[in-house]
């Protein structure tokens, strides 16, 4: 029997046991192929009501239960990861359209984000403050209750493990929405490694569906903390009614990120992390190299080497194949791409390579002549497009990098590292890496962006975990009681 034996969860969701959903089931479809690989449950609003009540009642318990078992829940779930990794990693290339390497990074993280997330049941709950009065006075940490977690279709297992394993290792229960598109390797895999990792049922929940149980999983009474990763329209709406709803909402939204090539960039050296920045996971990923500023005394060099390097990456079935690049998640996703490519060479961009694609496999694209006002430029394409723009300046650099409505990731290539944090320095963005390309992730680094690409860094090491599924509490202690003149 396979660790995802689908007699488990087709049509179900997961509330501590696999139940029949009410919202019906879906096919999961192989982007590749156009292939069935499952049906899905699909959870309704009902089902969100449900399980949110059932999450509150049993957090209380998971909550008071000793911090020592609650890290060894998260240690087996990392060794899970890693056990199952050859089952789990087909289905991250089959349904994601992964190629290997990206899948096998998300497995790793995966089981990183567990073992980093463990060792936050141990870190200390609070300090003791001074107090007028005489008194012991403490500020603690407390668990924030029920977490709402939703999570997108590209990187399906990192964007979820990385706020369930930290939420239910600070004693908070989940409830996680993942992407129908990709809701076994982003949820089903989730709900049975913790399953197997003895994880009280009614602790963590899956279900998948679409925005109306999004929408209910933020307005549940129940759910007290949000936290979101996907775009930005989406993500401006998931905070405008958990503010409403005044409860915290953790938000990981879009990305334009630039990668600035200063004049005496080593091209040679450059062109494997430019490449990587742009066309990684098809450009599906919010850190991805959005806008290539370089020096204008290597332009055209840069230009005539990316095109080369994007002309000679295979595309095709990453299942099957040998390729550099796998599907594009759906039509919908790839004609907006195409669209976006189209309206810039209107807007006098030139096709250096790629532009085409056949069924879901979109070429690796280069625009030259890209700037303000071209729209792949100024967009988040979310696709292997690279637009490229020259600069004259260091000053003209950090101006064209910061004219943007987003602030996620930043990458220099320079001789001298200096002068590229300095640069950096002058650009807001909540990553920033010199002699690096943009598209980076580390479980215990932080992670997050400024502007419209979300608000901060919520994810990542236990300074941001602990205040993003925490709440802080005023405690006081005296041996009598109080007095007062009334």
């Amino acid at each position: 029997m396979s660790f995802l034996d689908d007699e488990k969860w087709t049509g179900r969701v997961f509330t501590g046991s696999w139940e029949r959903a009410a919202g019906g089931d879906a096919a999961v479809v192989e982007p590749a192929t156009g292939d069935e690989l499952g049906r899905v449950g699909i959870a309704s609003p009902q089902d969100l009501a449900a399980s949110a009540a059932k999450a509150a009642e049993a957090q209380r318990a998971w909550a008071a239960t000793s911090f020592q078992e609650r890290a060894a829940v998260l240690r087996r779930a990392g060794d899970l990861w890693q056990q199952h990794a050859a089952e789990l990693k087909d289905w991250l290339i089959r349904e994601s359209g992964s190629i290997p390497g990206k899948a096998d990074f998300e497995l790793h993280v995966a089981a990183q984000e567990c073992y980093e997330a463990a060792a936050l049941p141990s870190h200390p709950t609070g300090e003791v403050l001074p107090s007028e009065a005489p008194r012991l006075s403490m500020a603690r940490r407390v668990p924030a209750g029920v977490v709402g977690v939703i999570a997108p279709f590209n990187a399906p297992l990192i964007l979820s493990i990385r706020s369930v394993a930290p939420a239910l290792a600070l004693g908070n229960s989940v409830v996680l929405k993942p992407d129908p598109r990709t809701a076994v390797c982003g949820g089903v895999a989730l709900a049975r490694v913790f399953e197997e990792a003895g994880l009280p049922a009614g602790v963590l929940h899956v279900l998948p569906g679409g925005p109306d149980v999004g929408a209910a999983l933020v307005e549940d009474e129940h759910v007290r903390v949000i936290s979101f990763t996907g775009s930005t329209a989406a993500g401006r709406a998931v905070g405008e009614s958990a503010g409403r709803h005044l409860k915290r909402a953790h938000l990981e939204l879009g990305g334009n990120s630039a990668l600035i090539v200063l004049d005496d960039a080593d091209l040679e050296q450059a062109m494997s992390a430019a490449a990587w920045g742009s066309f990684f996971h098809q450009g599906q990923i919010c850190m991805t190299t959005g806008r290539h500023l370089v020096h204008a005394s290597l332009y055209d060099e840069y230009v005539d080497r990316l095109a080369e390097k994007a002309n000679h990456l295979p595309v095709g079935n990453p299942f099957t194949d040998q390729v550099a690049l796998g599907p594009i998640i759906d039509e919908r996703q790839r004609d907006k791409i195409h669209g976006l490519v189209t309206s810039s060479v209107d807007a006098g961009a030139k096709v250096a390579a790629g532009g085409t694609y056949e069924n879901l496999f979109y070429r690796a694209t280069v625009l030259a002549g890209a700037g303000p006002s071209v729209p792949a430029y100024d967009q988040e394409v979310f696709g292997p497009v690279a637009p490229v723009a020259k600069f004259a300046t260091l000053d003209e650099a950090a101006k064209l990098a910061s004219e943007s409505e987003y602030g996620l990731s930043l990458g220099i290539i320079t001789a001298d590292v200096a002068k590229g944090l300095a640069l950096a320095d002058r650009i807001p963005t909540g990553i920033a890496h010199i002699n690096d390309q943009t598209v980076n992730d580390e479980a215990l680094a932080p992670f997050g962006g400024v502007f419209d690409s979300g608000t901060g860094s919520r994810f990542g090491g236990p300074a941001a975990n602990i205040e993003a599924f925490t709440e802080t509490r005023w405690v006081t202690m005296r041996g009598d009681v109080a007095g007062y003149p009334f």
